[in-house]
């Protein structure tokens, strides 16, 4: 009898300690369950962001390289034009032929005032866009010819 008490006490003492591990290795997977599943959003979030971040500076090193080419062709049409206006002598020009000179000034000036409008995004004009090539596209900035286009109705 006292065998069969110290072995149902022994038995009780396993059980509850089974049972008492059970449940606490219940309790711990549900904490890590939960943790896991925020870690896995955090991870997706910071896989996104990564994601993110090399489209935007992917983007900003073509807008780089675009901005760049824009600088290369201005200077350029800078050369260009320093070039010309060193092979002339606009002030004997002036001189010998001022009603010349000053068609040619007020030409040159609506030309390139044009010039600004169009890069401000202002519609191109039916002569400009049935110009074959970018001087009779306009004289002062031929750079923004870029081929025939549809005719945009002012």
């Amino acid at each position: 009898m006292k065998l069969s008490g110290m072995l149902f006490v022994v038995i009780v003492v396993i059980s509850g300690t089974s049972y008492w591990y059970y449940t606490d290795s219940q309790a711990k997977i549900s904490v890590l369950t939960q943790n896991n599943a925020r870690l896995e959003t955090a991870v997706q979030l910071s896989e996104d962001a990564i994601a993110s971040l090399q489209a935007d500076y992917a983007a900003a090193q073509e807008e780089t390289r675009r901005i760049n080419q824009a600088y290369a062709d201005i200077r350029r049409q800078n050369d260009r034009l320093a070039t010309k206006l060193s092979d002339i002598d606009l002030g004997l020009l002036a001189a010998e032929r001022p009603d010349s000179i000053q068609r040619a000034i007020n030409r040159g000036t609506v030309n390139a005032g044009r010039c600004f409008e169009i890069l401000s995004g202002s519609p191109l004009t039916e002569t400009e866009q049935n110009a074959t090539n970018g001087e009779s596209f306009n004289k002062e900035c031929p750079w923004l010819w870029s081929g025939p286009r549809e005719v945009i109705e002012e």
